[in-house]
């Protein structure tokens, strides 16, 4: 933990005030991009962003690839007075409606392919659609640039859609403090400096995905974003680019840890970072293996606090299952029944405080107060808290270990996915009655979703048509690896389906 804050909290667009003018800022597919003109491209978007939408606190939603767009908008919204709401690009028709409406979006730009997908009535009222390349025709054709926002640092930023553990995606509201600290935070642990390269592998709608940007630029680096096809494309741009720091799920990285790696494209990397589940102990062997000399940094985080602690990376080849301690800026509690700091060893809730701690679900008071809550007594910044609902133990060295999660999401490639929104899918198709979605363990996904359902009587090709339709309206990272299908549900005692011997029985 870090307390009292140490360097100023600036608005979040000043981030690109801080490397060297002749330096590499970002890598697109048209050229490097230097700190020089990534001043000035932030500044012209955000004077059109400004012109556009001239309410301060509005919200803008990005639905595209990585690429200039999708790497300016968090400084250029920002500086702008406005709240930037990035979109999954794997995200399908329905999931995007509802993001649009929640968050009151009254500009969406975005890909063609991908705004071609969204029917006239699935935008809401209100809300203008732009496509990409206009956006940034317009935006640099403007004579004038906007100055550095001189925005209150508590100041909404940014809200980030996470699937909750039941019903719709739900969006964390950030800070532009929250972002900045985060970034300080990250840099600091990884040591990041000026000179370091980034492969910005992880979605920019994820809130570490889009710290790889927010962190490197704070140290000065220099940003390459990838959407990779095949793990090949990630080993091949380390070496086309001389990315010296990695962020990856573990699927990815066991797939990464089968590719042949020549030997000097291996040496350029310093540090690895883990995102979207833990590393497994033969992840860690493996990883270790194959690059020998860089650190490996294995990480916890929840979007609603964003990271709350990392393993130093000296202690990873003895303590290969353990989260660590708490990141800069962060204050991490293991809480009882009691509400009391647990003992050596006993296990607990997880409880992050501080200043990275998120400002609640946008427009969701309800779900807000059952994540929020105020810090225990025993903490040190006190006011609202993310109690994760993650059960933890932490040893006699202060290292915490996770033992298991109190809720029902299911954590796939790196995804954290909501049962509700695939069984809600399954049924609004009419082919199926009763559905539950459960996370399986899997080697390559960490958990694969299995789907359970019962036919709608009188449908003879609903096992034919539900992946089908499933395939219609659900993203790629949410479909099913298994679709059971029952002539009967198990209930419990409670008149419910009986998820738990569901979840025995697909085990078994």
């Amino acid at each position: 933990m870090r307390g009292p804050l140490e360097n100023p909290i600036l608005p979040l667009d000043h981030l690109a005030l801080r490397g060297a003018d002749d330096a590499d800022a970002l890598v697109l597919r048209d050229g490097v991009v230097s700190y020089r003109g990534l001043r000035s491209r932030v500044s012209r978007l955000a004077a059109w962003l400004a012109r556009e939408v001239p309410v301060k606190g509005a919200r803008v939603a990005t639905w595209a690839a990585k690429g200039e767009l999708t790497c300016l908008m968090p400084l250029a919204a920002a500086r702008a007075g406005l709240v930037h709401v990035p979109v999954n690009p794997l995200l399908k028709h329905a999931q995007v409606q509802h993001i649009l409406s929640d968050s009151g979006a009254v500009m969406l730009v975005g890909t063609p392919a991908r705004l071609k997908t969204l029917e006239e009535d699935e935008v809401p009222a209100g809300c203008r659609v732009m496509e990409e390349a206009q956006a940034l025709a317009d935006a640099a054709e403007l004579d004038g640039e906007a100055a550095p926002s001189t925005a209150n640092p508590d100041d909404l930023a940014a809200i980030l859609y996470t699937s909750g553990s039941t019903g719709r995606p739900k969006g964390v509201m950030l800070s532009h403090a929250n972002m900045w600290l985060g970034a300080e935070s990250v840099a600091d642990y990884l040591g990041l400096a000026e000179g370091d390269r980034t492969l910005a592998v992880l979605p920019f709608s994820f809130d570490y995905g889009q710290n790889q940007l927010l962190s490197t630029w704070y140290a000065g680096g220099c940003v390459v974003p990838l959407d990779y096809l095949m793990p090949r494309d990630v080993m091949k741009s380390v070496e086309r680019h001389g990315i010296t720091t990695l962020a990856a799920v573990p699927p990815l990285w066991v797939q990464i840890c089968e590719l042949d790696w020549p030997p000097e494209t291996a040496a350029r990397l310093r540090r690895l970072t883990n995102s979207g589940g833990a590393l497994t102990a033969d992840l860690v062997k493996r990883l270790r293996g194959l690059f020998p000399q860089a650190r490996l940094f294995a990480m916890y985080g929840l979007t609603e606090a964003f990271r709350s602690t990392y393993l130093d990376p000296a202690l990873i080849d003895t303590h290969p299952t353990s989260m660590g301690k708490a990141i800069p800026h962060a204050e991490i509690l293991v809480i009882n029944d009691m509400g009391q700091v647990c003992q050596d060893g006993e296990e607990g809730e997880l409880v992050h405080c501080g200043p990275l701690v998120g400002q609640g679900y946008w427009q969701d008071a309800e779900r807000t107060a059952e994540r929020y809550k105020p810090a225990p007594t025993a903490s040190v910044y006190g006011g609202i808290a993310v109690w994760s609902g993650d059960r933890v133990r932490r040893d006699a060295d202060g290292l915490l270990y996770f033992a298991g999660r109190r809720d029902a999401m299911i954590k796939s490639a790196g995804n954290r996915i909501s049962p509700q929104e695939i069984e809600e899918a399954a049924l609004a198709t009419g082919l199926v009655v009763e559905a539950v979605a459960l996370g399986v363990p899997d080697d390559r996904l960490g958990q694969a979703v299995h789907l359970i359902v019962r036919a709608a009587p009188g449908i003879s090709d609903a096992e034919e048509e539900l992946p089908r339709k499933l395939m219609q309206d659900l993203p790629n990272f949410m479909q099913p690896k298994v679709i059971h299908w029952r002539d009967a549900m198990p209930v419990g005692p409670n008149g419910k389906i009986d998820r738990t011997g569901l979840q025995a029985e697909v085990m078994a």
